[in-house]
């Protein structure tokens, strides 16, 4: 699955403190989110607000976010890292979607892996997370994506937690993104890992650095999710301290 379209945004022009009274952002909001089909009905997965001036908590909502952002002038929440080139909404909610990502780690030196999933969506490896849900918290998402994407349940392992960041995710738009707890979880080897619910495969790979990672991926026919690539490093940077 190929990424949705974008109006390329100049890196002068990224800043909302920046006048663009030209830009005309991409519309990437899928079709079950139109606020036609939203009157209909509503996904399971997201909320039913047909656009944020239909939200009401943005107070919680900003006290809340891992990441802080603004609103402008209608009272739409804007992106904290600038224009996206997109706008609409194709992720649950509007505003920040808070995700937790679990690095697991397993061995050292030459026999450290990292496990990662082939994501059913856009068909990439990536780390084996997701969204957080309602009244849930990071840690026990944690616990739970891990679980439900590849049958390892590390519900009685102490993670570290390594950032609270947005992510280059592929669904975001300047008024919709992701901001993810990454948290690492050390292992002394490999365990089994069955992929499940929205994983189409669960391995292990070389870890010894992100060269290694992507040049195993790469002669495994695959490509890793770009988005990840930071959160990956951080752990990295991390085991070399």
């Amino acid at each position: 699955m190929s990424e949705p379209a974008k109006t390329p945004v100049p890196a002068a022009f990224r800043p909302w403190s920046v006048a663009w009274p030209e830009y005309n952002p991409a519309d990437v909001t899928p079709p079950e989110l139109l606020p036609a089909a939203l009157a209909q009905e509503v996904p399971s997965w997201a909320e039913g607000a047909p656009t944020p001036t239909d939200v009401h908590d943005w107070d919680r909502r900003r006290a809340q976010a891992l990441v802080p952002f603004e609103l402008d002038e209608r009272g739409w929440p804007l992106h904290p890292q600038g224009r996206t080139g997109r706008t609409g909404r194709n992720l649950g909610k509007w505003g920040e979607n808070a995700a937790a990502d679990p690095i697991v780690v397993a061995g050292t030196g030459d026999d450290r892996r990292v496990l990662l999933i082939t994501r059913d969506d856009i068909g990439v490896e990536a780390i084996p997370g997701g969204m957080v849900d309602p009244g849930e918290t990071a840690p026990a998402a944690l616990v739970r994506e891990l679980r439900e994407e590849t049958g390892v349940d590390l519900s009685d392992h102490q993670p570290i937690i390594l950032g609270q960041d947005i992510v280059d995710d592929w669904r975001q738009s300047d008024h919709a993104w992701v901001a993810s707890t990454s948290a690492l979880y050390l292992l002394p080897t490999t365990v089994t890992a069955v992929a499940a619910d929205d994983a189409l495969d669960a391995q292990w790979y070389p870890f010894g650095s992100l060269d290694e990672l992507e040049s195993a991926i790469t002669a495994a026919g695959r490509t890793l999710y770009a988005a990840h690539r930071p959160l990956l490093q951080r752990a990295l940077d991390y085991l070399s301290k």
